[in-house]
């Protein structure tokens, strides 16, 4: 089962880089360089990483 939720947090982070993606396309409040910046720190992804910091402790 863990390994199952594993595999999903690895499939969930493209599908969320992808939805910020279209948000940002849409903003008009945030000027373009916010926007970049968004866009490219949306591609860390971070929870996997947090998970292999911790040795899996997480769970």
């Amino acid at each position: 089962m863990k390994k199952i939720l594993e595999l999903l947090v690895c499939l969930i982070h493209p599908l969320a880089v992808v939805l910020i993606w279209i948000d940002l396309a849409t903003r008009r409040d945030i000027g373009r360089g916010v926007k970049l910046a968004w866009g490219i720190l949306s591609l860390i992804p971070l929870v996997p990483f947090v998970y292999v910091l911790t040795g899996g402790a997480l769970w």
